[in-house]
């Protein structure tokens, strides 16, 4: 039997967004041209919807779709933009209609957004609840108001931030407002490791949660941290000979405790020695073996070096020199 090679489908796409910083969604041009910022009239699973092309149309592996295309039905004509235009600017209003219909039904919700489609054949409304809701008598009487199909969307903590915006403690646009389209995952272990303060006050965002940028210099932080000296390590500075008891990643520099009980910061930089031990790899090398005391620089056996050089065996594995320091003052 002959081998016959797989040929990889390329399909064209283009990237639609229906809210801003919302998620991008990729759907079938069907042979048409579009470009960044033009708005464009979409089948959806919840029907046809107008949306903003961000991004232009193309060639993408199929494999790398997680859903089927749906189609882009059209480019959107002035009308249609200005019907969309109109029915945003009546959204402020049905929100305050739905918060009076809410107190009269004396249900425990939090409005939070109104939201039209384009043509106003549907109005979905955002809310946040600590507990299910049976909003179904609700829903009855707005339809009654407003003449048109509705539906009640319940929301987390984070999209409630999302959709209502706000400045975050750093003076900024919250980012999930502004430019976060997907929220990702974030753990306390994230702060641990960046050795912040693990007050609630000084790691939460205004949503509640766990700040989004925790992750941001995560993985910066996890790789500094392997090549810098660990907790406890023992060093050598211009200063005499301490333990590390702080690392400070954004400064590049640990902390070291001398055998005075003096606190000394030293920038981190490690200084290798260019003989390397043959029986255990040791930094500073072992010309008389590991664990044998020997000296890598000069030789010598009685567990120290006259030369200055890298320790080995009894005398100097595990210990590292630093080049330069600084006294903390209290």
């Amino acid at each position: 039997m002959s081998g016959t090679s797989t040929v990889e489908k390329i399909v064209t796409i283009v990237g639609i967004r229906f809210r801003p910083a919302g998620r991008i969604y990729y759907f079938d041009p069907q042979g048409g041209s579009y470009s960044t910022g033009q708005y464009v009239i979409v089948e959806t699973s919840r029907g046809v919807e107008a949306g903003r092309v961000v991004i232009a149309s193309k060639k993408l592996a199929e494999r790398e779709l997680s859903d089927p295309l749906k189609p882009v039905l059209r480019l959107a004509n002035e009308e249609e933009l200005r019907m969309m235009l109109s029915f945003k600017s009546k959204e402020k209003e049905s929100l305050v209609q739905c918060a009076q219909q809410v107190q009269q039904h004396n249900l425990p919700m939090k409005l939070v957004e109104a939201e039209y489609t384009y043509d106003g054949s549907r109005l979905t409304f955002y809310f946040t609840a600590d507990e299910r809701v049976d909003f179904r008598a609700l829903v009855r009487d707005l339809a009654a108001t407003f003449r048109t199909r509705i539906e009640l969307r319940q929301i987390g903590a984070r999209d409630q931030a999302k959709l209502q915006g706000g400045v975050g403690m750093c003076g900024k646009t919250l980012c999930c407002s502004s430019w976060i389209s997907d929220f990702g995952v974030v753990s306390i272990k994230m702060a641990k490791e960046q050795d912040l303060p693990l007050n609630p006050s000084k790691i939460s965002g205004v949503c509640g949660r766990l700040l989004c940028c925790l992750a941001y210099e995560n993985a910066n932080y996890i790789q500094a941290k392997q090549d810098m000296p660990q907790m406890g390590t023992l060093l050598d500075t211009p200063g005499g000979h301490g333990k590390v008891v702080w690392i400070n990643v954004p400064k590049e520099s640990v902390e070291v405790m001398l055998e005075s009980g003096v606190i000394v910061q030293v920038p981190f930089k490690q200084q290798r020695s260019d003989t390397t031990c043959g029986s255990c790899g040791t930094n500073g090398g072992c010309k008389g073996g590991c664990g044998t005391g020997g000296c890598g620089t000069c030789g010598s056996s009685a567990g120290s070096c006259s030369k200055g050089g890298g320790g080995c065996g009894s005398c100097g594995i595990g210990k590292q020199k630093v080049s330069g320091s600084k006294t903390l003052q209290d």
